[in-house]
């Protein structure tokens, strides 16, 4: 539905979130789950999903990625094994850790951190301060004076996005341009076509052997055999 490398993509990632959930007992992304129960605690709270639709994010991160760097990332994630504990987890908290890990990710795929998380960074700012707007007072009369006051906003992120936000907080955002998805690369139309025509091949290649088989099943049976040796007598007769 997606598109073929986004799917793929897509379910390495799952692959990858299976395997932190192995090792540490908890799915990633339980600090969202526990700020939706919290805020169905509150009165009149609204809850909204700020964060970028997942297959805009997917579909530019793959157009960003030359040929190599995609077989790249998928045989990493293919293959990620690494055991992580509770205590790795805490320590990705400290801010050093995190912005040296950040930092690997730059020097590595530095288009997939500006697709992942730069700019995100923009949108998740951009939707903050959106919900962060002065709310207008219901007024008696027009020719009463507007009134507003301030919105109480929480607004819950992962730590690889602070910094992100607090940099992008003051300036004059626009996310039309994050949010177009660009047309698929010569290689990513190429990759689709041998991915079809291999699993049409196969499917192909399937029904003939099975149909083969078949064939020689019903032809080795004793009835059919009787009928062909009945039918073989009648034109000599």
């Amino acid at each position: 539905q997606n598109g073929v490398m986004s799917g793929l993509m897509q379910m390495l990632l799952l692959k990858v979130s299976a395997h932190i959930t192995e090792q540490l007992g908890m799915a990633p992304g339980g600090e969202f789950r526990e700020a939706f129960k919290e805020a169905s605690k509150v009165p009149f709270c609204k809850f909204h999903l700020g964060d970028r639709p997942i297959p805009v994010t997917f579909k530019r991160a793959i157009a960003a990625l030359s040929f190599w760097q995609k077989v790249k990332l998928a045989w990493g994630l293919c293959f990620l094994s690494d055991p992580i504990s509770k205590d790795d987890v805490e320590k990705c908290k400290q801010k050093d850790l995190l912005e040296q890990m950040m930092a690997e990710m730059i020097g590595e795929f530095p288009d997939l951190h500006r697709t992942i998380v730069s700019e995100r960074d923009i949108y998740l700012t951009y939707m903050l301060k959106q919900a962060a707007k002065q709310i207008e007072l219901p007024r008696a009369s027009e020719n009463e004076p507007r009134k507003y006051i301030p919105a109480v906003v929480v607004g819950v992120v992962g730590m690889g996005h602070v910094p992100g936000i607090e940099k992008n907080w003051n300036s004059d955002l626009k996310i039309q341009e994050i949010m177009s998805v660009p047309p698929p690369s010569a290689s990513s139309k190429i990759l689709k076509f041998v991915l079809k025509a291999t699993v049409f091949g196969l499917l192909g290649y399937g029904c003939y052997r099975i149909g083969h088989r078949t064939v020689q099943f019903v032809l080795s049976m004793p009835a059919t055999q009787s009928y062909l040796q009945r039918l073989t007598e009648v034109p000599q007769q």
